[in-house]
């Protein structure tokens, strides 16, 4: 029987990613060669010129196809990565952005870690950040509302999994009504859709075609999410109380002039920009 190295498999598969214009072809055939092989990056590195059981391979290439169909590498795998923290994760759900965790930054500037506070995570998704804020501040509580049975159930797995569920509450619910009020949270998070429905053409297939569309597109303008969400999320938060949500990079002007028109926020609110110099994040005080 031949025997193939490690090199050799990893090597074919990223030729046949690149073949078929998926997204970063080399690190997707890395990934699921971690995966498949059981092996983390620095024993990648270390076996590369090693022999590999013909079952395994057989496995990888199995996956490699799905890859090469435009499968995010994320579903093919059922997690992600998301501020050094594995999530689960499912077609049902939205694959963790980068960007996203600029918001977890945030929370972290602005709670120490011993503080006790009550927050609502609005659209949360896999429960990435919910999961995250809890994590990270053992005496914080949350409130996570999602309107898909499918994204709740995968977040209260991921809540169980990092073992802050019994502090946490999901909630299925449309967070642009007035579901939750009477001023009783110190923070909100938000990560509303807001993908204009003309904009969803224009982004990645593996994007448009796999993941889900209510998650991404908020309205033929894509910001009719933002509009039904602020003054919700204004009666919502305390005096004084805080707000970071998420928007498109294009939302700048929109989101300011929505928080800006709510008495509660006026004069406190700025649009904060991510990694790549986007705007991305509204900073909202109810002060």
């Amino acid at each position: 029987m031949i025997k193939v190295t490690l090199k050799e498999v990893v090597s074919a598969a990223t030729l046949k990613l690149n073949e078929a214009d998926v997204d970063s072809p080399a690190f997707s055939a890395q990934l699921l060669a971690e995966k498949v092989f059981k092996l983390d990056r620095l024993k990648m590195i270390m076996e590369i010129n090693s022999a590999v059981e013909s079952d395994a391979v057989d496995e990888f290439n199995a996956l490699v196809e799905r890859r090469a169909q435009g499968e995010p590498v994320a579903y093919i795998l059922g997690e992600k990565e998301f501020y050094g923290i594995n999530f689960l994760v499912g077609p049902g759900v939205l694959i963790p952005r980068p960007e996203t965790e600029e918001i977890i930054e945030m929370v972290l500037a602005r709670f120490n870690k011993d503080d006790s506070f009550l927050f609502a995570d609005f659209g949360t998704g896999s429960g990435i950040l919910a999961v995250t804020v809890a994590k990270f501040f053992p005496k914080a509580r949350g409130i996570a509302m999602d309107l898909s049975s499918a994204a709740l159930n995968i977040a209260r797995r991921n809540a169980k999994m990092h073992l802050v569920d019994d502090r946490l509450l999901f909630i299925q619910a449309d967070f642009t009504t007035p579901a939750l009020e009477n001023e009783v949270f110190d923070l909100v998070l938000a990560n509303p859709p807001y993908l204009s429905d003309a904009e969803l053409y224009e982004i990645s297939p593996e994007v448009a075609h796999y993941e889900p569309v209510s998650a991404l597109v908020g309205g033929i303008g894509g910001d009719e999410l933002i509009h039904g969400s602020a003054p919700r999320i204004a009666d919502a938060l305390k005096f004084p109380g805080c707000m970071f949500m998420e928007i498109g990079y294009l939302q700048r002007e929109t989101a300011l002039q929505i928080f800006e028109s709510i008495p509660f926020f006026a004069g406190n609110v700025a649009v904060v920009k991510d990694i790549s110099n986007h705007d991305r994040i509204v900073v909202a005080e109810k002060k």
